[in-house]
């Protein structure tokens, strides 16, 4: 249950950063737009991603990783979490904006649109496949499952809920003071992270 936990807020903490992604999510929220399939997409390509990521982890890491190999990999986590967490720090400071003006649009230019806001976005690889699968390299088989399962529970309820109730909290979503309490809930989540990290490689050297 431990890890279904970790990784249901390890998810939510990388899916809370604003985003194309999630702006495109609310956008078609406040339109009423194809809520509904814009949601699934985002979140079963979520959960593809991180089973891809974690499961690659898993098989490459046991069969032909060494020691130097897992070193080196700690350390590029450790650059990829420092680096999030200051581009965060960065973002505090900064508006949200989207444009929120309805537009006839057709389902399949709709899906196309969300594939594109997902597949085409480097930080949807970064968070998934190397953030979460690198992070889970040492946990046992059935720990990795259900932090694979936490993380992708993260991903289906936020997007729905950021889809559906965008159209009622439209002003709370566009409210600098709230993305700044959600900003530093990650900023220090993650320097949690980075710090135990850091420990783990410690152990290595």
């Amino acid at each position: 249950m431990e890890f279904l936990l970790l990784g249901f807020f390890t998810g939510l903490s990388l899916i809370l950063a604003v985003g194309a992604q999630n702006i495109f999510v609310i956008e078609q929220g406040l339109k009423k737009q194809y809520v509904f399939l814009v949601c699934i997409i985002c979140s079963l390509s979520d959960l593809l991603l991180i089973f891809l990521g974690i499961l690659l982890f898993h098989f490459f890491f046991h069969q032909y990783f060494n020691l130097l190999v897992e070193l080196t990999l700690n350390i590029l986590l450790i650059i990829f979490l420092i680096f999030f967490v200051f581009s965060k720090i960065k973002s505090i400071k900064g508006n949200i904006s989207f444009d929120s003006e309805v537009k006839d649009t057709s389902k399949i230019s709709i899906s196309l649109k969300t594939l594109g806001f997902t597949y085409l976005n480097a930080h949807v690889y970064s968070d998934t496949v190397f953030f979460l699968g690198n992070f889970s390299k040492n946990f046992l088989l059935d720990e990795k499952i259900y932090f694979g399962f936490g993380a992708s529970i993260a991903s289906f309820i936020f997007f729905f809920l950021l889809g559906y109730l965008s159209t009622y909290f439209s002003k709370y979503a566009q409210n600098d003071r709230v993305w700044k309490f959600i900003n530093i809930f990650i900023i220090v989540f993650m320097s949690l992270l980075t710090i135990y990290i850091i420990k783990e490689t410690a152990y290595l050297i």
